[in-house]
């Protein structure tokens, strides 16, 4: 299986099909609770993201053609390691590519300007994966725990960097 189907798989698994959680900023079109029309996530598509798109009906080819055009793509996602590849996409779908970048860009102890470019891509393939990949999801953590969210997603987003982690280690 190749970097983009395993790193599809992984997230698809972990967002699941469509919700409409009204407590949820990224269900509303305008990116904020009670911002715009409730539209939900489906397969981790959201409404705050592409609010023009119909989410309730979106297909999975629609969903990986988004994830792989849009995310995986600007990541560069084949001229990384597997483990990097999965930690940044799976990042950059629940949080955004300048997030994931920018946590990427702090574990290899880089200027965190959320840009992916040649200078980072040349540290990160010459870092060990799993150091960086470990620094990445504890960045993650860190970051998700001072979102005012936390108490209502937090276990669910510290389930999904644990599995994740279990992930690279398979």
């Amino acid at each position: 299986m190749d970097n983009f189907a395993r790193c599809f798989a992984f997230t698809l698994s972990a967002e699941g099909g469509f919700t409409k959680i009204a407590s949820d900023p990224g269900n509303w079109t305008g990116g904020a609770v009670g911002h715009g029309e409730l539209r939900g996530t489906k397969y981790g598509i959201s409404a705050a993201a592409y609010p023009g798109l119909d989410i309730e009906n979106l297909s999975e080819q629609n969903a990986e053609d988004i994830y792989r055009r849009d995310y995986y793509e600007p990541l560069h996602g084949d001229q990384l390691s597997l483990p990097v590849a999965l930690v940044l996409f799976d990042g950059a779908v629940n949080a955004g590519l300048r997030r994931a970048v920018i946590w990427l860009q702090q574990a290899a102890s880089l200027l965190a300007d959320g840009v992916l470019g040649a200078q980072t891509l040349q540290a990160v393939s010459a870092a060990d994966a799993l150091v960086l990949v470990r620094e990445v999801l504890a960045r993650r953590i860190d970051f998700y725990a001072r979102l005012p969210t936390w108490p209502d997603f937090g276990l669910g987003w510290s389930r999904r960097v644990i599995a994740l982690a279990d992930e690279i280690l398979r």
